[in-house]
């Protein structure tokens, strides 16, 4: 049935983005870089004392935003909330992206990026990370270097989603400097499990803008929160540009209770991190490649076998992400860390399997 209503040109060239299958709960969801524990003990006991009352309301941001401030080590005012990390993208695209301006990224990373940018009608700049999953630094720089035709933003996710490869502070650092017209977005949703952060860089770079997420560490999927930082002026723009009620007051309650309980996320990225290295070992012992990784996932190559050892892994409770258009051929596959018990039931399941 034709809706009689035109769209914008850009959205009938848009591919919609594949959400995850129904019907995950009670299976090892190694497939989507959650946290496979659980959120803290403490944002349960958080939720339940929400009154009646306040969920009401329209949630109030001020003494929240102040607390997460001195978590994070900046200004309030060089702080946004917004719901997860897409909303940042988009916000991002909605405020700085016109029809016909560039955006560049390098693939393979998070599909959003892409799509929000396409959505926008932008010109997408798309580089290649090489065979070793290494970030294409020289063409990114040349890119940055073109004066007035210089794309409008530059994203980049460190760790990068699925590769699990970083850009070093070094290389991020001679970015910035060529970087004169565009804005260039760090994406840090990984960041508790690799230890490297340009956060506090926002301050001397007036084009940086860092994001960060309850979502995956601190087990927050489920409630959409995330955080954007830039420079006071920066977060300024951005924040005129913002919805007024763009996150929940129980998103803000369960990041709150997060905050007091700081030892269960290092806890759980110290297990994640062991359970890396196991994995990558038992991988490399069944001769299956995997690629170095900072994150809470490794992205291995099944080769031609991969569907077949999805649906047997299935079979057995344990989902992982088949990536088949990240290497541009079916084989690669993103297996999400989890606890050392999950971990070690994967390999058992994959050596019986391969």
């Amino acid at each position: 049935m034709s809706l009689r209503v035109a769209t914008r040109r850009s959205f009938e060239r848009l591919a919609p983005y594949q959400a995850p299958v129904e019907g995950r709960a009670g299976k090892l969801r190694l497939d989507f870089n959650e946290n496979t524990e659980g959120c803290p003990p403490g944002v349960l006991r958080a939720l339940r004392r929400l009154t009646r009352e306040q969920v009401a309301m329209y949630p109030e941001y001020q003494a929240a935003t102040r607390r997460l401030a001195r978590f994070f080590r900046v200004r309030p005012e060089e702080l946004l909330l917004t719901n997860g990390v897409d909303d940042a993208l988009r916000l991002m695209v909605d405020t700085f992206v016109e029809e016909g301006t560039g955006v560049l990224l390098a693939e393979p990373t998070f599909t959003m990026y892409r799509f929000y940018a396409a959505l926008a009608g932008a010109q997408v700049l798309a580089l290649r990370y090489d065979r070793a999953m290494r970030f294409p630094l020289d063409e990114a720089l040349h890119v940055l270097r073109r004066g007035a035709a210089a794309p409008r933003l530059l994203f980049i996710a460190n760790p990068n989603n699925p590769t699990g490869t970083l850009v070093a502070p070094g290389a991020l650092e001679r970015i910035l400097k060529a970087a004169s017209r565009t804005l260039v977005v760090v994406d840090e949703a990984y960041f508790e499990f690799s230890g490297v952060t340009v956060l506090p860089w926002i301050r001397r770079h007036e084009r940086l803008v860092v994001l960060r997420t309850f979502s995956k560490a601190a087990g927050l999927a489920g409630l959409r929160l995330g955080c954007l930082f830039a420079n006071r002026r920066l977060a300024g723009v951005l924040r005129t540009a913002c919805s007024p009620f763009n996150v929940n007051s129980v998103a803000l309650v369960a990041a709150e209770a997060v905050l007091g309980d700081p030892g269960f996320v290092r806890r759980y990225v110290r297990q994640v991190t062991r359970s890396r290295a196991e994995l990558q070992k038992a991988l490399e012992r069944l001769g299956i490649r995997a690629y170095p990784s900072a994150a809470n996932f490794v992205l291995a190559d099944f080769g031609g076998r991969a569907p077949e050892l999805l649906r047997g892994l299935e079979r057995r409770g344990i989902l992982l992400r088949d990536r088949p258009a990240d290497l541009g051929r079916r084989g690669p596959v993103r297996i999400t860390v989890g606890t050392r018990a999950q971990t070690r039931r994967l390999i058992r399941e994959l050596e019986k399997l391969w």
